[in-house]
């Protein structure tokens, strides 16, 4: 199987990348062998006896880096389901460019074979991650300037906000693959790298602070790729993380991602925070989580009545009941009547839902029959219509329904 590709002067290189791809990254190491380093990427599938299976494309050592950087480029734009490394090294200055070459790792030239076989273990991994994905060789950046940005708050927790954020992106990543994203914004205690069982390599704290503030290829790299087509930024490892960032650095990275990517959603921190109200004033929807229990019903009440005295009226509004049981002794007749809004979406009690939160498998990953799974897709429907753009700059104050 044809799955390494390395452009190297260094012969000796190509047999220690042999030697890192062990085990389940076991496949045949190809080395580059023309009189010239390769300019596009046919250039370097010309030469493979099946360049449908690349992979991995190892740059380095001995390629001059402006040479390495527009075959990145090249990779990244005509073959992005092959994952790019660079050996060099990593100087900031280096990292930089390569990360906004598309290049997945930068290795050091002296690295160790185990040191190699993690970074290559990454790298197939993302490879087959996109490929597996419809549309693998899209582009996020469908959504143009005015990418939908879905707010999902509650004015408590433990009403299930994030299962319903993660089933939201999950399902609008099926309709649009690559140009989705979810933003994990309850920077103390978010879990959404848990709802969607991956590990991410860097959290929203990266993201607003740094390159990747001021170049938005750097602010893709952080993102972490879901195997649906879906990308996550998580929510920072550490609690204090938040006493760091200002309104305005999600002010700015809502504006950077909704000019890249059709849908951003947003999994608020439960409240008002600032950081909340920063997120639901560039929002075009918002997505109103509530419980069948008073207290939760009654907390409702009080942010709507506050978000209507901000004059925080969204384009699209999107009332979701979630584990309604009518044996809790509140209805959804008693709901509707004491927020004085109608319910959009029901979603029931379920343990089905239960035991797709506890494995990180959101349900609308799956293709499930049973009436969580039919409500969650109900909720998915809703976003399928085009909306008015969110205005750029100044407070909002919206009238809609």
């Amino acid at each position: 199987m044809s799955r390494y590709a390395v452009v190297t002067t260094d012969s000796s290189y190509t047999s220690r990348l042999g030697a890192a791809a062990i085990g389940a990254l076991e496949g045949e190491v190809h080395a580059w062998s023309g009189p010239s380093f390769p300019e596009q990427p046919q250039d370097v599938l010309a030469q493979l006896t099946q360049p449908v299976l690349l992979d991995v494309v190892v740059l380095g050592p001995g390629v001059p880096l402006d040479q390495a950087l527009k075959l990145a480029v090249a990779f990244e734009v005509q073959r992005p389901e092959v994952a790019v490394l660079l050996v060099a090294q990593p100087t900031p200055d280096v990292v930089l460019a390569a990360m906004r070459a598309g290049i997945r790792d930068v290795l050091e030239p002296e690295a160790e074979t185990a040191a190699i076989t993690v970074l290559l273990h990454r790298a197939v991994r993302n490879a087959a991650i996109r490929r597996r994905t419809p549309d693998a060789g899209g582009h996020a950046g469908t959504g143009g300037p005015n990418g939908r940005v879905i707010a999902v708050v509650s004015p408590k927790g433990g009403v299930g906000k994030t299962t319903v954020a993660s089933n939201l992106a999950v399902g609008l990543a099926a309709t649009a693959p690559h140009s989705t994203v979810l933003v994990d914004l309850d920077l103390q205690f978010g879990d959404i790298a848990s709802a969607l069982s991956i590990s991410p390599e860097h959290s929203v704290a990266d993201a607003v602070h740094g390159p990747a503030r001021r170049d938005t290829m750097v602010l893709k790299s952080f993102l972490s790729a879901h195997p649906t087509g879906l990308y996550a930024l998580c929510a920072p490892p550490t609690p204090d993380a938040a006493e760091r960032m200002t309104a305005e650095d999600i002010t700015h990275l809502i504006e950077q991602l909704s000019g890249q990517y059709r849908y951003v959603i947003i999994d608020t921190a439960p409240g008002l925070s600032g950081h909340t109200l920063a997120a639901m004033d560039r929002a075009s929807d918002f997505v109103f989580v509530c419980a069948t229990d008073v207290p939760s019903v009654r907390g409702m009440r009080k942010e709507l009545d506050v978000l209507a005295e901000l004059g925080m009226i969204p384009v699209k509004r999107h009332m979701v009941l979630n584990a309604a049981d009518p044996r809790g002794g509140v209805s959804v007749d008693d709901v509707r009547t004491t927020l004085g809004v109608h319910v959009d979406v029901v979603i029931p009690s379920s343990r089905a839902l239960r035991l797709s939160t506890n494995q990180g498998i959101p349900l609308t990953q799956r293709q499930g029959r049973d009436r969580a799974s039919k409500a969650l897709r109900t909720l998915v429907a809703r976003f399928s219509a085009p909306v008015a753009p969110v205005r750029k700059g100044g407070a909002r104050h919206r009238v809609g329904a």
